[in-house]
């Protein structure tokens, strides 16, 4: 499968859960949000696997085992896209995305464990 139809595949479901959110009284937080994300989607559609920002999530492994993963900060951004700003479109959204999956392989590995024979 294309990493781009992973992506858009990873942002329909947030959509059609925004769509699902109706609340009278969030001043249509929620209807931008599903518009900002299904647009990201047909976006991203029509984007091809070279393209440097995708690019830049697969070289920060955002795309294991046939499946898109934005990882946490990814995942939060994808939440509330649209929900209380929609100043960017889907192109801020994407390098968005990649800067929160390059940030990602920055962080430290994590330390091992000394054996509790060492630690006395």
């Amino acid at each position: 499968m294309l990493r781009t139809c992973m992506i858009a595949e990873y942002l329909r479901p947030y959509a059609q859960w925004r769509i699902n959110r109706p609340d009278p009284c969030d001043d249509g937080r929620n209807a931008r949000a599903a518009i900002g994300l299904i647009d990201a989607a047909a976006y991203v559609g029509q984007l091809d696997d070279s393209e440097r920002v995708i690019v830049r999530m697969a070289v920060a492994g955002c795309f294991t085992l046939g499946r898109f993963n934005p990882g946490a900060e990814g995942e939060k951004i994808i939440r509330f896209w649209h929900y209380d700003d929609a100043s960017q479109g889907p192109a801020e959204l994407l390098e968005a995305l990649a800067d929160c999956a390059e940030r990602g392989l920055g962080a430290p590995a994590p330390r091992p464990r000394e054996s509790q024979s060492t630690m006395a």
